[in-house]
């Protein structure tokens, strides 16, 4: 283990981004993205780590916009790693459009295609092999959606025909993910407390629309586990330590049943839900007490707060989307009510162990991948 302490200031961005550092591993290496979400024009933000300390390498225009509003976008997935970690797509919610970053050595991006997302304002996007979808909340008037696109070598191209409007025209979505085996589609309404399932047919189409009330107030971010099933944050309208998660089994038929319900977080407005990629413990990011609470996962998919707080670690204010490591074994927050990135090692309990972090960060931030 090898120990430093040091202030680096980084700058050619229009950003003064200070850097602490305290302690660093030498194997404690890999690459975060978010974007700045600025109005004015969307730019995704790298962010290298070395040896465990944080700093903004680089900054890259998407080509849109984004909505410039403090505390993000109040979804859950507008920046997505692909699985081989090879491409990166970003949602730009003012101009209604998605951009796609091919990654390369040094943690540089190359833009390689920006297309319109079939709606007002994409929030979340989700990918499957070649098909991807875009969760849309309409600004025009019209109900909210989802959007398919084939997605290959680098380049987006809609699916004519593919977009499917939620239950509403105004439903304030949040999260829009496939299943674990692909199948099915899923999208959390948070006004509406509904979460809409699609069955997905051979050319990836969505049909077999089904809506289902959830057991929480606000539902919010979402994973999605072993056995399809769902583990959903519930943001309870921001009441005081009032927020909750709830699991859930999808069917193959896309009916949903309830594995255990509105199981307290002890802290207040959950919004963001990470789950970890053995299944063992979930994580929400709870934006109203600048805090993150762990479950554990048993076998059946039921869940077990951690400890009676709720409370593995503090972050910084509102945090919001989440991310691992690209190893498991550490778990980063984008807290965008002061501007900073949270770090923390994953122990073998679940506990999180907080480590160097990053300030600096525009407050309209939003999204968040690592690899």
């Amino acid at each position: 283990m090898k120990t430093s302490s040091f202030t680096q200031s980084i700058t050619g961005f229009g950003l003064g981004l200070a850097l602490v550092a305290t302690t660093a591993n030498a194997d404690d290496t890999g690459v975060l993205y978010t974007t700045d979400n600025a109005s004015a024009g969307n730019h995704v933000l790298v962010i290298t780590r070395t040896g465990g300390a944080m700093g903004v390498t680089g900054t890259y225009a998407t080509g849109g916009l984004g909505l410039g509003k403090a505390n993000g976008l109040g979804s859950q997935g507008s920046v997505l790693l692909s699985p081989d970690s090879h491409w990166l797509l970003v949602c730009n919610a003012g101009s209604g459009e998605i951009s796609v970053f091919e990654t390369l050595a040094g943690g540089k991006l190359q833009l390689t295609d920006k297309v319109g997302s079939g709606g007002g304002q994409p929030l979340s996007l989700t990918l499957s092999g070649s098909l991807l979808y875009v969760l849309n909340a309409a600004a025009n008037g019209s109900n909210d959606n989802v959007t398919a696109f084939h997605f290959g070598c680098g380049n987006l191209t809609m699916l004519p025909g593919s977009s499917r409007s939620l239950s509403a025209a105004s439903t304030t979505p949040t999260q829009v993910s496939f299943s674990r085996d692909g199948d099915a589609l899923v999208v959390t309404e948070k006004i509406t407390g509904l979460i809409d399932a699609w069955l997905l047919g051979h050319d990836g189409m969505a049909m077999d629309y089904q809506m289902f009330m959830s057991v929480g107030t606000w539902p919010f971010g979402f994973a999605v586990g072993r056995g399809n099933r769902l583990f959903i944050s519930e943001a309870a309208a921001g009441a005081v330590n009032g927020s909750s998660v709830s699991s859930y089994e999808l069917s193959d038929s896309g009916g949903l049943a309830v594995i255990s319900g509105k199981v307290p977080t002890e802290q207040t407005a959950a919004c963001w839900l990470v789950l970890t990629c053995d299944g063992r413990y979930v994580y929400t990011a709870n934006a109203g007490s600048a805090s993150i609470s762990g479950f554990r996962v048993q076998a059946h998919g039921s869940l077990e707060l951690l400890n009676n707080s709720g409370l593995p670690a503090k972050t910084g204010m509102h945090p919001a989307d989440m991310a691992f490591s690209h190893d498991g074994d550490e778990l980063f927050s984008l807290n965008n009510g002061d501007g900073t990135i949270s770090a923390f090692g994953i122990k073998s309990d679940g506990s999180l162990e907080p480590k160097s972090g990053l300030s600096g960060l525009p407050t309209t931030a939003a999204g968040l991948a690592a690899w």
